[in-house]
């Protein structure tokens, strides 16, 4: 029968390995939503949630975009904050002591402008306990290419991939941006770059106009859309690549309940991550966490790992 506590809001039937990350319960918050973690201290025990992907981190400190940088919309948000972050120094020297000191299941994101930047940025990681793996924020502009993201071309993808595991013993977990033509082909090229296991999806481009001033709302005019608005895209693009490629999923986009999180481990999720849904609700990871091992223990399961793809007809 489910639900062996250990302890420190672990379960054994909740318990996963991501390729090579190990989380105490199949829930963690996305990056960009949750801070360093320190930001919610009032609401939540950092340490409880399976991982804290931790803010998005560049080789040197970046201010972000120009405000407005978020707005709502129906069913969701648009951001444009531009990788506002403090550089990987900070987060290195300040910031990783402080989480790994509170035993907080580290994922650290890392962006670049070419894929020199990415294998500058895992190396720079490397070495440093506490840190469970790296997520690969795919979503920015290749500079020497011309501006195109990486994310949005299998070749691309592959390429940075592979640097990033030359630069780094760490599991590698790109995220894939569903802002193309064919996701299959994009988790293809990230597995035979050597991603250990694949998080999505990133957000999809929005943009906003205030019929006022009759000009876009955001300062940088289009955003990443996030919240409930995406989860059925989210959801048919974890259930396209699981058929296909075996790689674990950590799969995102507008989970807001227990209901959601098991509809995206059924179509293939191995863990599930919670973003924009934290803004409603800063304990919402560990309330979808209860929530599952709720579940399994209503329909007597073991594992929740019984339940990884049960929907996908293969």
């Amino acid at each position: 029968m489910s639900g062996n506590k250990i302890g420190n809001g672990e379960s054994l039937g909740l318990s996963v390995n991501l390729g090579g990350i190990k989380m105490k319960n199949p829930v963690a918050v996305a990056s960009g939503t949750f801070g360093y973690g320190f930001e919610y201290a009032d609401f939540i025990d950092s340490s409880i949630i399976g991982a804290v992907i931790v803010k998005g981190t560049t080789l040197e400190a970046r201010p972000g975009n120009i405000p407005p940088r978020i707005t709502e919309t129906p069913a969701g948000m648009l951001n444009a904050i531009g990788l506002e972050n403090p550089g990987v120094d900070v987060f290195l020297h300040e910031y990783l002591p402080l989480l790994r000191e509170k035993k907080v299941t580290v994922i650290a994101n890392i962006a670049g402008n070419s894929v020199e930047d990415y294998a500058q940025m895992a190396g720079r990681l490397e070495g440093h306990t506490g840190i469970a793996g790296i997520e690969l924020n795919i979503s920015c502009p290749n500079v020497k290419e011309g501006g195109l993201q990486f994310g949005t071309d299998p070749h691309m993808v592959k390429t940075v991939v592979a640097a990033v595991k030359a630069a780094s013993s760490l599991p590698v977990m790109p995220k894939l941006s569903p802002n193309v033509t064919d996701i299959v082909a994009i988790a293809k090229a990230a597995r035979d770059g050597g991603a250990d296991c694949l998080s999505m999806i990133n957000t999809l481009m929005g943009m906003a106009i205030d019929i006022r001033t009759r000009r876009p709302v955001l300062g940088n005019v289009f955003g990443g859309l996030s919240g409930p608005a995406i989860k059925p895209v989210a959801l048919r693009m974890i259930y396209q690549v699981y058929r296909e490629v075996d790689l674990p999923i950590l799969g995102g986009g507008g989970i807001m309940n227990t209901t959601d999180a098991l509809e995206f481990i059924m179509a293939g999720a191995s863990a599930v991550s919670v973003g924009t849904g934290v803004f409603v609700k800063p304990r919402l990871a560990a309330e979808i966490a209860a929530g599952l091992e709720q579940y399994l223990q209503q329909n007597k399961l073991e594992n929740i790992s019984e339940l990884v793809g049960i929907a996908v007809s293969r």
